[in-house]
């Protein structure tokens, strides 16, 4: 345990506030995917397997978008298959893909198509700069393929025209552990965007690609828009989408935040764990360059179930909680960090036993006095439409049209334990005057 630098009493009180973050929620995405696969020109599907990539976690609605594309493929006498196109994820082992995919609710039962998860690659070439291309079996030996991914900003690099997306996923999605790993490898000496532009180009050559089905999500993690579009326009579409989904993206409500707490960071929130566009700190540690919001420490205090037990990203916290070190799983982060050549991201920072203590710690950590500290706790990186903050932000919050407060000013509680006591959580039990 630390020393008690400071008695909890002399923190400032806290605040729940609620960000007017807008609300572009698309209605219906099976009917909108249904009609936009129908606008395309005319594909043979009868008596073809068609492959249906699916990969990303924490993808809004998107049983409903793979159910409804699989749908159309029997509807037009195909024979629809979902593949994971998830690169190394799931500890890089069959059953490990498969069960990620069911941890989004992608089985045969929910989507109405048999998953086929094998990691078998094989190299279909190299690129000009020298990097060699891996693709799925699954993929190549298919009569067709149809990509899903989210559109959305990268964690571990920036670029106008290529990050999270289709492109990404059929070069590192698609390649399994040994196209991710290949593709890292390279990024090294050619910078990701590069070696994900050649590589794509190399696999989406090597496909018989029927669509592409780009999402993007809103400020409040909602679908906003679905984009089905043939495979010679996903290079040139996908940055324009980019542009918007990074527009769409919240923000971390103040200039500076002494300590922030993130209650969950993820698989299923960000692929680095919690989403570097949001804290403004690289995989490496360092600050970003779209950077909105100067963070004094971060405090880490769990990992959601649906990462099964992979806590990469955990590494650009300065603090956690015992629960979330109890809660890894090596073998899987280990082998995420590997693949990614991203160490940093998978080592352990400063832990302890109960919210109290972790608190302190990242407030000496913040470089802030105890009773002047800023904190602002969000539940993770993705809901930020709700979130705790210190009184002495009360000024700043007065001069903000998008932020209101909705609680009462009320002490920090803790339970018998040291942790935050649940029956007086704002954030969680949602307190309002």
């Amino acid at each position: 345990m630390i020393a008690r630098f400071a008695p909890d009493a002399t923190l400032p009180r806290q605040l729940l506030v609620e960000a007017r973050i807008p609300s572009r929620r698309l209605a219906d995405p099976a009917s909108e995917v249904t009609a936009q696969l129908h606008a395309l020109p005319d594909a043979p599907l009868h008596g073809k397997r068609i492959v249906i990539g699916v990969g990303s976690r924490g993808i809004d609605r998107i049983v409903e978008v793979v159910r409804a594309t699989a749908a159309f493929i029997r509807a037009r006498g195909g024979d629809p298959v979902v593949i994971p196109a998830m690169g190394n994820h799931g500890g890089a082992t069959d059953d490990g893909q498969a069960e990620i995919l069911a941890g989004l609710g992608v089985t045969e039962a929910t989507v109405g198509a048999p998953i086929h998860p094998r990691m078998t690659t094989k190299q279909v070439g190299v690129t000009p700069s020298g990097v060699p291309v891996y693709v799925a079996e699954e993929a190549l030996q298919a009569d067709g393929v149809v990509l899903v991914n989210r559109i959305k900003p990268h964690t571990d690099f920036e670029s106008t025209i290529i990050q999270s997306g289709l492109l990404k996923m059929c070069a590192i999605g698609f390649g399994k552990s040994e196209g991710a790993a290949a593709c890292h490898r390279a990024a090294i000496r050619l910078g990701l965007e590069k070696t994900l532009l050649e590589v794509s180009q190399k696999v989406l050559g090597s496909l018989k690609v029927i669509a592409g089905i780009a999402l993007v999500e809103d400020g409040h993690h909602q679908m906003t828009r679905l984009e089905v579009m043939p495979a010679a326009a996903i290079a040139t579409r996908e940055g324009a989408l980019l542009a918007e989904a990074r527009n769409l993206m919240p923000a971390l409500p103040f200039d500076r935040i002494d300590v922030l707490v993130i209650d969950n960071i993820g698989k299923d929130i960000s692929g680095a764990g919690m989403d570097t566009n949001i804290i403004g700190r690289g995989i490496d540690g360092q600050p970003r360059a779209s950077r909105r919001s100067d963070i004094g420490a971060i405090y880490v205090r769990g990992l959601t179930p649906a990462s099964h037990g992979n806590a990469i990203g955990l590494g650009m916290a300065d603090v956690c909680s015992k629960r979330v070190v109890d809660s890894l799983d090596p073998e899987a982060m280990f082998t995420n960090a590997l693949s990614a050549m991203t160490p940093t991201t998978a080592k352990i920072p400063l832990y302890f036993a109960s919210d109290r203590d972790c608190l302190r710690a990242a407030i000496r950590f913040s470089g802030t006095e105890a009773e002047s500290v800023g904190i602002v706790r969000v539940q993770n990186t993705l809901a930020l439409d709700r979130f705790i903050a210190s009184e002495n932000y009360v000024s700043q919050i007065a001069d903000r049209g998008d932020l209101s407060i909705v609680s009462e000013p009320t002490a920090w509680h803790f339970d018998n334990t040291g942790d935050f006591d649940t029956a007086s959580d704002l954030l969680t039990a949602g307190s309002h005057v």
